[in-house]
């Protein structure tokens, strides 16, 4: 698959998702759905594992597991996403920026954006969400107060996601975090926090576990910029798509 034309819409059904590999993957403008619904659990739209990839000004539709952020380096932005449960996952190293990221009404009343998948400390990868909005799809809208969301929860041992300068809307719950299982990975985790605003911001009532952070440091914050997480300055310019290397 390589989409590069505007009003592609690409839909798949339960089980089935659309994937791409190989480098240098470029999506323009494509509308991207899995079908499948609330009510049947795991439905990826897309599985991408394809390096120095880029994404712009796409859509992203489904409901659990919509967006399978494999593996590599990948890059979104001005993109919408939508979903339930894990509906940002993988072990990419993925840099959201400028997306609008939007949270349907779940069967069972939790939402959580994302469930990273790093499985040793030494692997570069992680979801890095740049100033990004965090809101309530339309369906979820009015049933707030009803369902929890979450900025994310820990898929495997060592899962690493930072928040930064992102708009979190009165959706996301005041703990911000959930748990996986027990205690699993809550001390080797990396999730992190940085300048965010809106509503569901306030760190005040965050968990309290080892591997969560409000970062404070613009060093250790810029890690995760596009520069520096993902080398963009290195590989994006040739792509032709807007991005801010740092924070």
């Amino acid at each position: 698959m390589h989409f590069l034309q505007k009003s592609n819409i690409v839909t798949r059904e339960k089980k089935l998702h659309n994937f791409v590999v190989g480098d240098g993957f470029i999506g323009r403008g494509l509308t991207i759905r899995n079908t499948a619904g609330p009510q049947n659990h795991r439905a990826v739209a897309l599985r991408s594992g394809s390096d120095l990839s880029v994404f712009y000004q796409c859509t992203f539709e489904g409901y659990q597991d919509t967006l399978y952020v494999h593996s590599n380096r990948q890059f979104y932005i001005e993109c919408d996403l939508y979903g339930t449960v894990d509906f940002i996952f993988g072990n990419a190293a993925v840099v959201f920026q400028n997306c609008n990221i939007y949270a349907h009404n779940p069967p069972n009343k939790t939402n959580t954006v994302t469930a990273q998948g790093r499985t040793d400390p030494n692997q570069n990868t992680g979801i890095s969400i740049h100033n990004c909005r965090v809101m309530a799809a339309s369906d979820l809208k009015g049933a707030t107060g009803s369902v929890k969301t979450y900025l994310g929860r820990p898929w495997k041992q060592y899962s690493r996601t930072v928040f930064m300068k992102t708009f979190l809307d009165g959706l996301v719950d005041p703990a911000g975090w959930m748990p996986w299982s027990g205690n699993f990975a809550l001390d080797t985790l990396y999730y992190g926090e940085y300048m965010n605003t809106g509503p569901g911001s306030s760190t005040t009532k965050r968990v309290n576990w080892k591997g969560y952070r409000v970062i404070t440091s613009v060093t250790e914050a810029a890690k995760f910029t596009v520069g520096n997480f993902i080398a963009g300055g290195s590989w994006l310019p040739a792509t032709n798509v807007p991005f801010t290397s740092g924070l």
